[in-house]
Formats: structure tokens, sequence, C-alpha cells
């Protein structure tokens, strides 16, 4: 049996270095929210597979679905011969997602590939090619994806150009000194300055910022986006693949806002570990593009789509909103302990709707000052305990918490204690 050092040393030798590695570790089995490496070490997983296992790992509902869709066929390419568990799924998301009137839905395989082509979308339906976008958002690593995520380093460092006519606009942070007033002047002077808006087709923003930091957008920057948008005939593209599904303690963050957006791009644990993404929007605006010019050869794959029924399923039958919230609450309780602890690195501004939860390291307590070089100890120190943990943030200074959603009280709390001595001054 290989141990974790050989296997990261075969992956340095075969494997490009582009790719990062949050930890030397090789997972060999999971469950639910505990995962065993190769050498046989328990983890508790704090990571979700970043967001994508809220449904946690291996969950039987799921993998007794893949397992008879794997008995009928993997594959046909949706464009050559139509299967029911795409056009299900898709009349399922219709009727989940919380969009004005009739809505449709089109099924991809990553989430950069829901908002490139959201974006394609949002082209055809307008006529425009413009696209403005949030400093601290991240959209992908495609090339139209990388040029809407709004942070350079590492998503666009030494990668050439971006795609022309997309401009960001600061998103509002109380640590950083950014309000909703501050970002809506920024708006109003790049549309004085840089680009008409009869010139943008669509503004995306995601609901609570991902790799930004977890930051949610406030309810008053959402209903002055709206507005813009109505105004003047802009498309608002709620990108939700990393909040979707339960994370905020609703089905979509989206539905934590008293206005909607025209699409709404979804993927990670929309399909419980299984490839998928998609896009959900006002039909008229959806049916925009012409036949041909939307689509994948292994978009909405079968296997994915009858784990992505059974994810909505499990939602449904085990209660998983109720449980997010009942998580989200358990795991600030036990934070806002630790940050009044004078023998743990300093923490400060515990955050996030539902089980989306994420506090910042900072120098001193009391004040904002990043602390990026203890974050990077705390989640070493706590993979070495046991603790799958990641860090983000644009002052790489967040530590963020994706358990998923299926996970006991206990280890839930195995996991705060695991983190506690992570924390250790």
């Amino acid at each position: 049996m290989p141990t974790n050092s050989d296997l990261f040393a075969r992956r340095q030798a075969a494997i490009v270095r582009g790719v990062g590695n949050a930890s030397p570790i090789s997972a060999a089995r999971a469950l639910n929210s505990e995962i065993w490496d190769v050498e046989g070490k328990r983890y508790v997983d704090f990571a979700g597979g970043i967001a994508v296992l809220n449904t946690g790992h291996c969950h039987p509902r799921i993998m007794d679905a893949v397992r008879k869709q794997m008995d009928c066929f993997t594959h046909t390419c949706f464009q050559v011969l139509m299967y029911e568990p795409y056009i299900e799924l898709a009349e399922r998301l219709n009727a989940l997602a919380p969009i004005s009137g009739p809505a449709k839905s089109i099924l991809f395989t990553t989430g950069a590939e829901a908002t490139e082509n959201a974006v394609k979308i949002a082209r055809a339906a307008t006529g425009r090619s413009g696209v403005i976008a949030f400093t601290g958002g991240f959209h992908g690593r495609t090339i139209m994806a990388m040029s809407m995520t709004g942070k350079v380093v590492p998503y666009k460092k030494g990668l050439g150009p971006s795609v022309p006519e997309v401009w960001h606009v600061p998103f509002p942070v109380p640590q950083h000194d950014v309000t909703v007033e501050d970002a809506l002047k920024y708006l109003s002077f790049l549309f004085k300055a840089d680009v008409d808006p009869s010139r943008v087709a669509a503004i995306i923003i995601e609901p609570v910022q991902g790799e930004g930091g977890f930051h949610a957008a406030p309810a008053e920057l959402m209903r002055a986006l709206r507005r813009i948008c109505d105004e003047h005939g802009i498309i608002l593209i709620a990108d939700e693949v990393q909040t979707g599904f339960g994370r905020t303690g609703k089905m979509f963050a989206m539905e934590n806002y008293d206005v909607s957006a025209d699409m709404i791009c979804v993927a990670k644990s929309l399909a419980g570990g299984f490839p998928l993404s998609g896009i959900i929007g006002r039909a008229p605006i959806m049916d925009a593009a012409e036949p041909g010019g939307l689509g994948g050869t292994y978009a909405g794959n079968p296997l994915s789509c009858v784990a992505a029924l059974a994810v909505l399923d499990i939602f449904e039958e085990e209660k998983l909103l109720d449980r997010s919230n009942a998580i989200g609450q358990r795991l600030k309780a036990g934070l806002e302990a630790l940050q009044r602890r004078n023998d743990l690195l300093p923490i400060a501004a515990i955050r996030g709707p539902g089980a989306m939860v994420a506090f910042d390291i900072v120098k001193e307590r009391g004040s904002d000052a990043p602390d990026a070089a203890a974050t990077s100890r705390v989640t070493k120190r706590a993979f070495e305990n046991g603790l799958v943990l990641l860090s983000c943030g644009t002052n790489a200074n967040t530590i963020r918490i994706l358990v998923p959603l299926t996970a006991s009280d206990d280890i839930v709390d195995e996991g705060l204690g695991l983190l506690e001595k992570a924390l250790a001054a």
C-alpha cells in the first residue's frame, strides 16, 4: 500500500504545478463527514470537497441511484439521444429556483461552464457584450470565468490578458472599509467613465462570496442591482455555485433576499460529488440562444443527473435545510467560545448564513489586521491533527467551514475541538 509521501512524490513528478494541493494527504475512502487516508488515519471533514458534499460522502441514496443508472447506460450525449433524468432534473430545478415567472434550465459539467454560458445567454438575449462583476468574486478558471473573477493571485497571475469588456466594482465588506454606498458610487463612475449601461449584458454576483471570504452581499446592494438592471435592461446573474443547495440555510441563497435574479448558476453540491452544473433562468432569456449554441458532450451526464435527483430527495426527507441552520448555530456558538479565549490565536468577524460559516485570523484582538501566515499555520496544524480545513479570503486570513449538512452533532463538536488545537497560540 503506498504512503502519503509516496503518492505525493509521484504526483509532483506526473502532475503540473498549476494544480495546487491543500495538503500532501491522499484519500483512500470516505463516509458522510469522515475521511481515511491511504495510511489509515481518520479525518473529520470540514471542507466537503469545497462545498460539494452537502449530502456527505457516499450517501447510500445517491450511490444506489448511480449504480442503477450504470446498469442502463452511462452516456449518450443529450444532444444525440435525450434521457428522462436530465428532463426531470430540469423540471424540478425550475420549480425550486427563486426565479420570477416561467423558468427553464440547462445542464453542464463544471461551475465555470455555468458562469461562461450564463454570459453567452445574456449576450444572446440583450445583443450586448459587457459584463460587470465584483472584486473578491470567484467565477471559475476558464478564460471568461477567470476574467470575471475579482482576484489576481493565483487565478490570473502569468496567464495573459483577460477577456475585454469585463469590469469590476468593489464588493461591500465592513472589514475592508467598503460600504454599499461606495460600491454603487463606483458603479456610477464606471457607467460615466468606461461603459455606457446600454453596452452591458449582465451583472454577475455571488450572494455570498466563496473564495472571497464568505462575505454576504447586503440586501441593500442586491435591491439596488435589481433596480439598476431593470432600468437599463441588464441581466442579473446570481452565481450560486458554492452557495446553492442548502449551504446558507435556504435551498438557494437568493431566497434570503426580497428580489430575484434573472439567472442562477449552480454546481458543486447539486449532485453529491458527481460532476454537474447548470443554469436556471427566466424562460424568455434562457431561450435566446439558437439551437446548437449551447451544450457540451458530457453536459448533464446521466449518472450525475440521477445523483442530483437523489440529492433533492435527500433534502426533503432528511430536512437538510433545517439541519443547515442548526449546524450553523452550533458552529458559531463554538467559535464565539473560542474567540473569548486568550490562549488561542485571535479570531474575528465570525459570520455566514446557515452552515456557510467563516472567521478571520487577525494579528491582535479587537483589530481587523489580517494574519495570513498564522492562517496558513492553522490549516497545516488542522490536517496534522485530523481535521480537513481550508482557508480563503482576499487577504488569505479567513478560515471557512463547509462541513456536510448530514454531519452529526458529535462530528461537528469533534471538528471544533480539533480546530481549537490548531488555533493554539
